[in-house]
């Protein structure tokens, strides 16, 4: 495969004899670039653990493999590798970090991996995680497609199989648990189970006034939020930032209704909502009913095959006051979706 990795800092010469055959060239801005080819990826991790112990910071490398898949490994999450797979015309960038079960977490609108917070590794503790950015959001560029959730499952099914993950699961939070519903939908044979984190099946499903907020979204309105720092911080292009707001604005009020796809979904379920979220928790138990749940006492009926769990003094959003928004809720949300996901398949 062909590397090549940019170095932050001078790399001394003497260093090219352990340098499996990459050559070194010093930038005018003081980074240095080690260029080549390496014969396979344990060749690579050789490579970057000889770097680990220089005092220099890896940038990010970019390589080649046979297929020509670009992989970028990123330094902003230790022990997480961050890449990019070309998808649908896309550059979909996400970070794999853990092992076992492979576990694909999709944040919500403006959401980034970072914005995640504890989530990512407290759960690659004990499995896979494999965190995606979505079209137009973190380190994937927006390109010229329209935002549609059936449009990004495509894409999150379409990843689920080039890295080949067989049946994943699926943790989406708003925005991104619209995608993992549709994923869901759509491409049944790639979802093992399904966690949907204040996630509403159609459009009614959120309070009028959280739908009216939504509504008047606009990027001046947004340029104050630590979100629209974020995009700032890691989109390849920052100047998409209005066309991206628009995106999103139409996106999340578009009218939609999926109750009878959702009434026909085979895949374990689990439904979660904050007490005071932006989803009401009336639709909360409409769509668990709708997936069989609610119907009677389990003691005598069972189980049914999805569950719902209500987060108490839990929110929508974590970066606003009160902060508590449920993916900041992690003492709250990890038991309960470790429990789900581990227990046998109904």
């Amino acid at each position: 495969m062909h590397v090549s990795i940019h170095l932050k800092g001078h790399l001394d010469p003497s260093w090219q004899p352990w340098l499996e055959g990459l050559q070194i060239r010093h930038e005018p801005d003081g980074t240095t670039v080690l260029t080549g080819t390496l014969q396979d990826q344990p060749a690579l991790y050789g490579v970057l653990n000889k770097i680990n112990h220089l005092n220099l910071s890896l940038l990010f490398l970019e390589c080649s493999d046979k297929a020509h898949k670009k992989e970028i490994f990123m330094t902003t999450r230790q022990n997480q590798r961050g890449s990019y797979a070309s998808i649908n015309g896309l550059d979909l960038y996400y970070e794999i970090s853990g092992s076992g079960q492979p576990l694909v977490i999709l944040p919500g609108a403006y959401g980034t991996i970072e914005a995640l917070g504890e989530l990512v590794p407290q759960l690659a503790a004990t499995r896979r995680v494999i965190a995606v950015e979505l079209q137009g959001h973190g380190h994937t560029a927006d390109i010229d497609r329209p935002l549609r959730f059936e449009l990004l499952a495509d894409d999150i099914a379409a990843l689920i199989k080039d890295l080949d993950l067989g049946q994943a699961d699926l943790f989406g939070y708003s925005l991104g648990g619209g995608v993992g519903l549709q994923t869901a939908i759509q491409h049944p044979e790639v979802v093992r189970k399904l966690v949907l984190t204040s996630t509403p099946f159609k459009t009614e499903g959120w309070y009028p006034e959280d739908l009216a907020v939504m509504a008047a979204m606009n990027a001046e309105a947004l340029d104050v939020t630590p979100i629209h720092d974020a995009y700032l911080k890691t989109s390849p292009k920052p100047e998409a930032w209005p066309t991206v707001v628009d995106k999103i604005r139409q996106l999340v009020t578009s009218d939609y209704n999926w109750e009878q796809e959702v009434a026909a979904l085979k895949t374990p379920t689990l439904i979660m909502v904050g007490d005071a979220d932006g989803m009401s928790l009336a639709h909360a138990i409409e769509f668990f009913g709708l997936l069989g749940g609610g119907k009677g006492d389990g003691d005598m009926a069972g189980l049914p095959g999805s569950s719902l769990a209500v987060l108490p003094a839990t929110t929508h959003v974590g970066w606003a006051p009160p902060y508590h928004g449920i993916i900041t809720r992690i003492q709250l949300l990890l038991p309960i979706l470790t429990e789900f996901l581990d227990s046998p398949m109904p």
